[in-house]
């Protein structure tokens, strides 16, 4: 249990305070008071203040944290500010965040998802630039019988180009091609005989295990894989090269994400493949054993997808804010205080409702369901 605890604090730390740390650059920007960085919610562990005031704290439930700004009631409401004028001298009134412009508040709140998609920028650069990236062309060795490779007209020698219109640049990335994959056949361009051939393949879905033991939905084509004249081109790239695909991996995954959130709300997609809590701590402790760099890799993808939720327009979080911040351009004024609590009230809804679903499936993952 310890060696799943340790791993999933150290994970949720880095891409929680980076997370923070992105609303937090921004606020002390546009001079926005700070009175609280936290990490964590409930009762705190342990904490300092900085210089300016700002109180740096750890609390005891670790699944999450906050910023809160100077002055803050309901920190992205501008519906009283007559009443806010009363309460703070002129000094002060500098300080608070609902009196900021409307595309400093959107700043300060788009701060956060865009310090998780830079950490993965990062920490994919860093692979890419230090331990290097794989280029080796992927070859199908063996077609197995009777399977959907087979029936769609894929044959041995075929060297894989694309998937879904991704070019596959690597063997690794043609498990990731497929298991991305949400349409109900798989668009696969081969190079056979030097000519271009397109197929559509309908997987099988089969309840098996990932690498790491855990049950997933596998979507199986029936290919067994090898290198292009049995040649392995793993190659450290320069920082030009390394930045490029560091970006494309972090648009890739976004984008993977969220078709396959529109097929989960179409009703084509696995929800069971959703996890809470729970199944990032049993994954992170897995991935952990396996190395640092295994471990900082899954940093990227949690940061990744920290970063795209929070961009959903759901009130509560930061798109639901950005979201308030639109309507508030086109009317020309913020909505009422009435309106934003009763969008609020959904948001919590809404989110209580996920946390619950992601944590059933995170203990029925663990047999206990």
């Amino acid at each position: 249990m310890l060696s799943y605890i340790i791993p999933f604090f150290l994970l949720i730390l880095v891409v929680v305070f980076i997370h923070e740390y992105g609303h937090y650059y921004f606020a002390k920007k546009y001079g926005v008071g700070v009175t609280d960085f936290s990490i964590g919610f409930g009762k705190e562990i342990f904490g300092w203040n900085d210089q300016s005031g700002t109180r740096w704290k750890i609390c005891a439930i670790p699944l999450g944290g906050y910023v809160k700004f100077f002055g803050d009631r309901n920190v992205f409401s501008q519906a009283d500010q007559e009443k806010i004028l009363k309460q703070y001298n002129t000094e002060d009134q500098h300080k608070l965040f609902v009196l900021k412009p409307l595309y400093q508040r959107a700043l300060i709140v788009f701060g956060g998802p865009l310090a998780n998609f830079l950490l993965a920028i990062l920490i994919f650069f860093s692979v890419y630039t230090f331990v290097g990236k794989d280029f080796t062309p992927a070859v199908i060795n063996e077609v197995q019988n009777d399977s959907p490779a087979m029936v769609a007209g894929l044959k041995m020698n075929d060297i894989i180009d694309t998937i879904d219109g991704n070019k596959v640049k690597s063997i690794m990335e043609v498990s990731k091609f497929i298991m991305m994959s949400t349409d109900e056949f798989i668009d696969f361009t081969v190079i056979r005989s030097g000519q271009d051939l397109n197929f559509k393949v309908k997987p099988n879905m089969v309840e098996g295990k990932d690498n790491l033991g855990n049950k997933v939905i596998k979507r199986m084509v029936g290919i067994k894989l090898g290198a292009y004249n049995n040649e392995v081109n793993h190659v450290k790239l320069g920082p030009a090269k390394a930045l490029f695909y560091a970006v494309n991996e972090v648009y890739y995954v976004s984008v993977s994400s969220l078709k396959y959130i529109g097929s989960m709300i179409k009703g084509t997609g696995d929800s069971s493949q959703l996890g809470g809590p729970i199944r990032i701590a049993k994954i992170s402790g897995q991935v952990a054993e396996f190395g640092i760099l295994p471990f900082i890799s899954m940093m990227a993808y949690i940061s990744i997808s920290l970063g795209l939720i929070n961009l959903f327009p759901i009130p509560m979080l930061d798109g639901g804010h950005l979201m308030f911040y639109g309507i508030e351009k086109v009317l020309g004024r913020p909505l009422s205080q009435k309106v934003q609590e009763g969008f609020f009230r959904i948001g919590m809804f809404m989110l209580l409702s996920l946390m619950f679903f992601t944590t059933f499936n995170d203990l029925k993952d663990l047999g206990l369901f």
